[in-house]
């Protein structure tokens, strides 16, 4: 009888099998070997159009390393990448509380919130650029306000933080869901045991509400590093890195290096190195987050 049942369980397996196939193949192709090819071209002098090209060892590297320019995306992207954290952290925080403590419409305006994730980021972009150039210094001049009575993208003081805006505009959508997937996690009994001990809303918080938080938090921290390292269509399509390169991110750079420069060995070269910031800095926050959990 036992038998019976293993011989049946084999046709299953290899149809469970065969559903992986696919994506593997296409992973692999798309994602693994073109990382590999990323990683041999970075050490050539491979302009993207020649079929010829010399490796060079780490000549690309050592030249970003003395390249200003490389060192202000990288500074310009570290700046960009802790304003959108705490801007996305704090407000999808702030929003799951609000939106899990509603009684009522809960579900109505919950998709009001996470409509902005439907939309494109170059989408996105394009409108707020629009509000920037014709709305908002009108509300400038209206309000006596002269940093605001023109576009917030015509200074570097105010375009980075504007990029930054509207792009945490649409990047809270998400981790509102995750923080209020894990709020709806925590039993009731654990507040109402405090409130009969006295606990102050604020105690409640730090002490029930985050330490069950806590893998939800790593899981919207993870993310929106990766967000704002990897960031493109918000600074492209609102500044185009400018102005003065007060918003070129690494990814502008590398785009710009890639298909305006044709310096695509070069372009590798800053797309390892960003790889291998985003590993570190997630690895990083990982470990920091790992312990302090109600499971720990």
């Amino acid at each position: 009888m036992n038998h019976t049942k293993k011989t049946k369980g084999i046709p299953g397996k290899y149809v469970y099998f065969a559903f992986t196939i696919i994506p593997v193949v296409l992973y692999t192709f798309f994602y693994v070997v073109s990382v590999i090819n990323g990683v041999k071209y970075s050490f050539t002098n491979w302009d993207g159009m020649a079929q010829e090209y010399d490796f060079v060892g780490f000549k690309n590297y050592i030249q970003l390393l003395k390249n200003p320019n490389f060192w202000n995306s990288m500074k310009t992207t570290l700046n960009y990448s802790i304003r959108l954290v705490v801007g996305v952290i704090l407000t999808s925080l702030l929003l799951a509380i609000s939106l899990n403590s509603l009684k009522r419409f809960k579900t109505f305006v919950k998709s009001i919130f996470f409509v902005p994730a439907m939309i494109g980021g170059v989408t996105i972009a394009l409108i707020w650029d629009q509000l920037f150039y014709r709305m908002v210094p009108l509300i400038g001049q209206a309000l006596g306000i002269e940093w605001l009575s023109q576009s917030l993208m015509m200074t570097g003081k105010t375009a980075l933080p504007a990029v930054v805006f509207v792009q945490t505009w649409q990047a809270v959508a998400m981790p509102t869901v995750i923080f209020i997937a894990g709020l709806q996690q925590i039993p009731d009994e654990q507040y109402e045991s405090a409130k009969i001990d006295g606990a102050t809303a604020f105690q409640r918080f730090r002490y029930i509400t985050m330490p069950y938080l806590l893998p939800t938090v790593t899981v919207n921290l993870v993310l929106t590093i990766k967000q704002g390292f990897t960031s493109f269509d918000y600074p492209y399509a609102l500044t185009g890195g400018g102005p003065v390169r007060a918003t070129e991110v690494i990814g502008i750079l590398i785009y710009n290096d890639a298909f305006k420069n044709l310096r695509f060995s070069v372009a590798n070269a800053e797309a390892c190195i960003l790889f291998v910031m985003v590993a570190i800095f997630s690895l990083t926050q990982l470990k920091l987050t790992s312990k302090g959990g109600v499971n720990q």
